[in-house]
Order: C-alpha cells, then structure tokens, then sequence
C-alpha cells in the first residue's frame, strides 16, 4: 500500500486516527448495508422467478384461448365486442425506502367492483374461449403488476449493491490500509526523532559535564 503524503508531525498523526476509525466505522457501516440488500434482492429475485413463470404460463392460455376465438369468431365481430371497454383501472405509483434505495410501489384500481364488467360485450355473438381469454387476463393482472414492480425494485437494488460493494472495496483495499501505513510510517518517523533528540541532549550533557567538571 501506499503512504500518504503527510507531514510526519503528531498533529498530522493525530488526524490520521480520527480518519481512520472513521474509516472503519464507514466500512462496517457499509458491509452491513451491501449484506442487507444481497437478502432483500435475493428474496426479490425469487419471487421474480416465480412471478414470471405464473404470468407467462397465463398469458400463453389467454393467447391460446384468443386464437381459438378468432378462428370461430369473424373479425368484425370482434373488434366490436373488444370497442367500448366497461372496466377501467388506474395505476397509482409510490416510492418505498429500502435501505436508503427508493423502490416503487404500484398499486392499481378498477373504475367498478363489479367483477362482471371485464366483459364489454354480450355472449350471443362471441364464443366461450373469448370469456376464458378475458377472464386469464384480468385474473393475472395483479400478479402481471407485481411482476413489474419486483423487477423494476430489482434492477434499482442490483445498482445500489454495485455501489456499495465498490465503496467497501475502496474503504478495504486502499483507504483503510493507505491509513495505517502512514500512520505506521508517522509513528516510526516520531519514535526516530524522539531517539535523536536523546542522543543529543545526552551528548550535550556529556558535553557540559566535561567542561565543567574536566572529565
């Protein structure tokens, strides 16, 4: 590691010691951090996993079940019956602190309770694999939204690790160990001067003690 470039004084040694415990309490502050967030994006990371195959595995019945209606169902009729939507939702988004790293939050509300109103149409004209279709659709849409706010705290979680694991690495590998070797470095540099200022005043002693005493 390297020394800093310091004046060797006590002052200076002083200042030192203060950095680096300091130092010290920042690196455990941050260790203690990165280890919390690995739990938390871990858990997220799982249940991701989880989510999107539960949606995927949705959404591939609903495609199947479409495709059924289309190829029993004219076109026209279709586009008519999908025209005027009943059901309305809106999605309110927040930001929860985890760990200093905002996540978000969305939460959605339908226009009406009434379950029903996922249909815009009648049944005379369309066929049951249209409802099914619909219905896997609206089914899966709360876990279709938690599925986008898992991934998105995910993404802004795996980014704050980085972070973190770069400043305990700096803190680890450069700043503390640059820290101690100059204070190692200062302590040796005063412990050497404190030596030759005793050899010299000894010798100054010696010195007086001759030429007052002639010996």
């Amino acid at each position: 590691m390297a020394v800093l470039s310091v004046n060797p004084t006590r002052m200076e040694l002083n200042e030192l010691k203060i950095k680096l415990n300091t130092a010290r309490r920042g690196h455990k502050l941050l260790k203690d951090k990165r280890d919390e967030l690995m739990r938390q994006f871990l858990d997220l990371v799982r249940e991701n996993e989880k989510l999107r195959l539960k949606v995927e595995k949705a959404i591939q019945e609903a495609i199947q079940h479409m495709a059924v209606a289309r190829s029993m169902t004219d076109k026209q009729v279709l586009d008519v019956a999908l025209l005027l939507p009943k059901q309305e939702l809106s999605l309110k988004v927040t930001t929860k602190n985890v760990m200093s790293v905002p996540v978000p939050q969305y939460e959605v509300a339908y226009k009406t309770q009434n379950f029903g109103d996922i249909y815009s149409y009648g049944y005379a004209f369309t066929s049951e694999d249209m409802d099914d279709a619909i219905l896997s659709l609206s089914e899966i849409l709360p876990d279709l939204v938690r599925l986008a706010q898992v991934e998105k705290s995910c993404q802004l979680m795996s980014s704050e690790i980085e972070k973190t694991r770069r400043r305990v690495n700096a803190l680890e590998y450069v700043m503390i160990p640059d820290y101690e070797d100059t204070i190692k470095y200062i302590t040796m540099k005063l412990d050497e001067n404190e030596r030759s200022t005793s050899t010299r005043l000894m010798k100054v002693k010696d010195m007086m003690l001759e030429n007052t005493h002639q010996y």
